[in-house]
C-alpha cells in the first residue's frame, strides 16, 4: 500500500506530463486557478460610423398621396433680396369717415350698429332738431316767394315786349325777381352749412311736414361701422355737445406702418414692392411703399415708412402685427424650389427626387433663399421633379433603412 507522500508525488508528475503535453490547455488551467499570465480582457471593436445611406426608397403613387407628398418640378424663377422689417396694419387713413352733424338736436333713430356693412350716402341715424326745421321753413317761404315773383317777372316783360306795359313797371318786376333769387341761395346755403345734401334739399318741398324737423344722417363712404358714439336720445350739436355720431371704417385698402432702421433708409424709395406676412397666417400678399418719411425718431432711431395693400377679403386687420419684405433687387437663377424641399443629412442638405420607382436622395448645393424658395445650385436639373412637402418622413423612412443595415 502507497504511502500518502507516494500519492502526492504521482498526482505532481501526471499533471507535469499533462502541461507539457497539452500547452493551450495548460494555459486554460492556469488561468482557470489563476496560476498562469495576466488575464487579458477582449475590448469590443469601436462601432463604425454607419454605411452611407444608398439614396433609393421605393414608394408607389398611392403611397405618395396617401403620405400627402407635394410634387413640384424645378426649374429657372427669380429670388429677391429683401430687407426684412416689423409693422403693423392700420386703416388707410382716406378710407375713414367721421360721421358728424353741424347743427343742434336729439338723436330719434338709430339705423345701423357697431360692424355692420354700410353703403355710401345710406342713412344710418335721424335727428330731430328745432334748427332745421326753422332753416327748411325759410327756405320753402324763399322759394314759393321766388317762384312768384319769377312769373310776375315773366309776364312783366311779355307785356313790356307787346308795348302794353310799362318799361319802369318791368324793371321793377325783374329787380325784385333777383332778390327773391337771391334769398332762395342763401336759404339754401344755410341747409346745406346744416349738413343737408343736395338731393336732401330738392325733395324737400314735396317732403310731408312732420318731416322737416327731423333730418337725415348719411355715410359718406361704403365700408363696416367702427364706432357708434351717441345712444336714443342723445343731445347732439354744438355748445360742447357730441357732434360725431359714427365712424366707418372701409378696409378694402389698408395701410401697412413700418419702422425702418435710418441705417437702411436709403435703401428704401416709394414705389417698392413689399411683401407682408404674419404669423399663424398662411396667406402673403404683396403691397408698395407710398410714404418714407423723412424724419427719424431720436429715441428709435427708426423712420416710419407706410405700405399699401389691398384687402378685399378683410384678412389683414388693423391693429395686426406683421412683417414686412421690401424688395431690394432680385436675380434670375436656374433652379430653384421650395426650401421645405430640403432636408439635411449627416450636415448635407439633400432633396428626394421622384423616379419611377419612387424617389432617390440626392445631395445638393443650395445658394441664396427667399422665404418659401431656395435657389439650388447643383444636384438637380430644371425639369426634375422633387418632393416638397413631408420630406421629413422621407428622411426618417431612409435612416430607418440605414439602422436596419
Amino acid at each position: 500500500m502507497m504511502s500518502r507522500s507516494t500519492i502526492v508525488v504521482l498526482a505532481f508528475a501526471a499533471g507535469a506530463a499533462i502541461f507539457a503535453l497539452a500547452p493551450g490547455l495548460s494555459t486554460t488551467v492556469q488561468r482557470a486557478v489563476g496560476m498562469g499570465p495576466q488575464t487579458k480582457i477582449a475590448l469590443s471593436p469601436k462601432p463604425s460610423a454607419p454605411e452611407p445611406i444608398s439614396g433609393l426608397l421605393p414608394m408607389s403613387d398611392e403611397q405618395i398621396k396617401l403620405a400627402q407628398i407635394d410634387l413640384v418640378e424645378v426649374g429657372p424663377a427669380a429670388i429677391a433680396r429683401r430687407l426684412v422689417v416689423p409693422g403693423s396694419v392700420v386703416p388707410d387713413a382716406n378710407l375713414i369717415a367721421h360721421v358728424s352733424v353741424k347743427l343742434s338736436g336729439t338723436v330719434a333713430e338709430l339705423r345701423k350698429n357697431i360692424g355692420e356693412d354700410v353703403a355710401k350716402d345710406e342713412m344710418i341715424a335721424v335727428l330731430e332738431s328745432r334748427e332745421v326745421a326753422d332753416a327748411k321753413s325759410e327756405y320753402l317761404a324763399a322759394k314759393l316767394t321766388n317762384d312768384l315773383q319769377q312769373d310776375l317777372s315773366t309776364r312783366d316783360k311779355t307785356l313790356w315786349d307787346s308795348r302794353v306795359g310799362t318799361e319802369q313797371q318791368y324793371l321793377r318786376s325783374r329787380n325784385a325777381a333777383a332778390q327773391t333769387e337771391m334769398r332762395v341761395k342763401i336759404a339754401r346755403q344755410e341747409l346745406l352749412a346744416l349738413g343737408l345734401g343736395e338731393n336732401e334739399i330738392t325733395a324737400v318741398p314735396g317732403a310731408p311736414e312732420a318731416s322737416l324737423r327731423r333730418p337725415d344722417v348719411r355715410s359718406s363712404i361704403s365700408g363696416r361701422v367702427a364706432e357708434r358714439k351717441v345712444e336714443l336720445g342723445t343731445a347732439v350739436g354744438r355748445d360742447s355737445l357730441e357732434t360725431e355720431l359714427f365712424v366707418v371704417v372701409d378696409l378694402s385698402r389698408v395701410w401697412v406702418e413700418l419702422s425702418v432702421a435710418s441705417s437702411d433708409l436709403q435703401l428704401i424709395k416709394e414705389g417698392q414692392s413689399v411683401k407682408i406676412s404674419a404669423r399663424g397666417l398662411a396667406e402673403t400678399t404683396i403691397g408698395k411703399i407710398i410714404f418714407v418719411s423723412p424724419l427719424v425718431d431720436k429715441d428709435t432711431r427708426t423712420a416710419r415708412v407706410v405700405a399699401e395693400i389691398s384687402n378685399p377679403d378683410q384678412t389683414w386687420r388693423p391693429g395686426s402685427f406683421v412683417t414686412a419684405g421690401i424688395m431690394l433687387n432680385e436675380r434670375a437663377v436656374a433652379v430653384a424650389g421650395r426650401a421645405t424641399a430640403t432636408q439635411k443629412l449627416d450636415g448635407q442638405p439633400i432633396v428626394f427626387v421622384r423616379t419611377k420607382d419612387g424617389f432617390e436622395k440626392r445631395n445638393v448645393v443650395v445658394g441664396e433663399s427667399e422665404d418659401q424658395a431656395i435657389e439650388i445650385v447643383s444636384g438637380v436639373t430644371p425639369g426634375e421633379t422633387i418632393a416638397t412637402t413631408n420630406t421629413f418622413s422621407l428622411k426618417a423612412e431612409l435612416s430607418k433603412l440605414r439602422d436596419e443595415d
